[in-house]
């Protein structure tokens, strides 16, 4: 089986710019409630990394920073906790099962690091749960 079969296309991922500031960043999460979302330059179009909220509130935290400072701090002053790996379009489907158990989602990149869309995790276990139930 190939990933492609589980892939979400980017033109229907939500996604942060790496250029975003915090406030546009907080604006987009909060709007639909994401908990995370990867980033993508937006020249390059490539994977740049991923964002949680948790992140982001320790940064607030810890740099006690003003409404007015949100709107100049960009996104990239922002640590991550958690390294969200990617995987390439030609990803064997057990590395992306195994990638998958430790991650919401998974980052589908292509052969030039260009972000082309994500895996969730719900898709890959209805996908496992169907298959299971037909099998019986």
């Amino acid at each position: 089986m190939n990933i492609l079969f589980y892939l979400m296309p980017k033109n229907k991922v939500d996604f942060l710019y790496s250029d975003f500031t915090i406030r546009q960043t907080l604006e987009k999460m909060k709007g639909k409630r994401y908990s995370m979302l990867p980033i993508i330059d937006r020249e390059s179009g490539k994977y740049v990394r991923s964002i949680m909220e948790g992140d982001i509130l320790y940064y607030l935290t810890v740099n006690r920073l003003s409404f007015e400072e949100l709107e100049k701090r960009n996104l990239s002053d922002i640590p991550s906790s958690r390294v969200i790996k990617a995987v390439g379009v030609t990803c064997q489907v057990q590395a992306l099962y195994d990638t998958i158990y430790e991650q919401n989602f998974v980052p589908v990149i292509d052969d030039e690091g260009i972000f082309i869309g994500i895996v969730t995790r719900r898709q890959v276990m209805i996908d496992l749960i169907q298959a299971k139930t037909e099998a019986k």
